[in-house]
């Protein structure tokens, strides 16, 4: 994936976090801070690592500015709603720095906190990438607790399996 208009990188990054947002809102709030395994990001760990990561490393690189990203802890959000409003409250300041940006500044380069230079649409890809990676151990953590999730683009793998042709269907094609 290319990205050469700020508008059309807008228009996917809505629709992904959007897709991020209801899969966090489906965590049972006795839940926000529950992981698998001491030692791992819990639930709220992962919201606010997205939310924050974003907004002071990915946000900061793009408008040539150093990281500013330090933790993901608890002390920057406490409690599931508490949680889901910092990962908004990251979304809107993020759009807007996004937003400011012409389609030039996409070309030029940025610099990772590793200080290696990438082009800034690059940069804003694997920033979506790296909120789609977290996003997959949302479900996955929310499968191990048995909590019933929204499908990704709206018919799950068992719906798109009765709807599809059989085998059979497909024989002379």
């Amino acid at each position: 994936m290319t990205i050469t208009s700020i508008d059309e990188f807008l228009s996917y990054y809505d629709k992904v976090k959007g897709r991020t947002l209801r899969i966090v809102e489906c965590i049972p709030e006795q839940h926000i801070e529950w992981t698998f395994k001491a030692g791992k990001f819990t639930l709220g760990d992962i919201v606010r690592h997205l939310a924050l990561l974003e907004q002071q490393m990915f946000a900061e690189n793009v408008q040539q500015r150093k990281s500013r990203y330090q933790s993901y802890g608890e002390e920057h959000a406490s409690g599931k709603e508490a949680v889901i409003e910092l990962y908004k409250a990251s979304y809107e300041h993020c759009r807007k720095v996004y937003a400011a940006l012409s389609n030039d500044q996409l070309m030029q380069k940025a610099e990772t906190p590793a200080g290696v230079p990438i082009t800034t649409w690059k940069w804003l890809r694997a920033m979506l990438e790296h909120e789609i990676h977290h996003r997959a151990q949302i479900y996955t953590y929310l499968a191990m607790l048995n909590v019933t999730t929204p499908p990704l683009y709206g018919l799950t793998a068992e719906q798109v399996a009765d709807r599809s042709a059989s085998p059979s269907q497909h024989k002379g094609h």
